[in-house]
């Protein structure tokens, strides 16, 4: 597919555009999530192509809910997350659950940057096809920079900077009440030119206060390290140091997360 873009200005953020005829697109101007403007933009079908640089779509990637592609929006190297409609499911239920899920992940990236929290940028929103666009960062993704240590040797004071940014971030989230729920490496980004972490894929994310859920998900990301990056030594200890020095409600998660490991433990004894 290629899209092709025709925009119209709106000045007021009152205006409910029609999204049977519009793509409906919030463009963050100079990376402030305050000023957002509404624009309409007209969308065509086309073909897949082998080169983004056009408007044309590029597939980077496909998971089990959604396919990610690399595009350009208005001028901008961006990302195209598409998630695709299950065969198995009836297409009125389908649409519906698509388009909630599609909306709920939209809703916590914009809230994430509220709470302080650096996300791609999120340029539009299409319930007709599905689609998120949003910025494309340059950088790697922490994975990649904490499998590089498995192989040189450990950067301590770059994988402390990285840790603290990471627990920072976390207890930000954590404190307006977003759970993440799919904390791993693999979604954390470090944008090359300013060395600034940059969470991505809110897919699984909710609200919630309960530090149950907290914990959980700090849970989570410490198995990932574990199976992953064992070679980082204490680097979710650092995370942790990083998170409580973020978060005024660290003490009642860092209790229920000595419990979710007791709960863990116990299951890996069982098997």
């Amino acid at each position: 597919m290629r899209l092709v873009y025709r925009i119209y200005p709106e000045n007021s953020i009152t205006h409910r555009p029609r999204y049977d005829n519009f793509l409906t697109a919030a463009i963050s101007y100079g990376g402030d999530a305050a000023n957002l403007q509404l624009q309409k933009v007209d969308l065509i079908d086309m073909e897949l192509k082998a080169d983004g640089s056009d408007g044309s779509l590029v597939l980077i990637k496909q998971g089990a809910e959604a396919r990610v592609f690399e595009s350009t929006f208005v001028g901008r190297r961006c990302i195209v997350k598409e998630r695709f409609s299950k065969k198995y499911r009836h297409p009125t239920l389908d649409s519906k659950l698509t388009t909630k899920r599609l909306n709920a992940e939209a809703r916590c990236m914009t809230k994430a940057r509220r709470l302080g929290v650096t996300t791609p940028v999120l340029y539009a929103v299409d319930p007709v096809t599905h689609t998120l666009t949003f910025e494309y960062v340059e950088g790697p993704s922490v994975k990649d920079i904490f499998l590089g240590f498995g192989l040189v040797g450990v950067d301590e004071e770059q994988m402390t900077d990285i840790a603290t940014q990471i627990g920072n971030a976390i207890g930000k989230l954590h404190d307006g009440g977003l759970v993440h729920g799919d904390l791993t490496t693999s979604n954390m980004l470090m944008r090359s030119a300013a060395n600034q972490l940059v969470l991505i894929d809110f897919g699984l994310s909710f609200t919630s206060t309960l530090p149950e859920d907290k914990a959980v998900d700090l849970y989570v990301l410490e198995r990932a390290l574990l199976s992953m990056h064992s070679s980082c030594g204490n680097v979710m200890d650092q995370i942790l140091a990083g998170y409580k020095k973020s978060s005024k409600q660290w003490s009642s998660t860092f209790n229920k997360l000595a419990q979710v490991r007791q709960r863990g433990r116990k299951r890996t004894m069982v098997g």
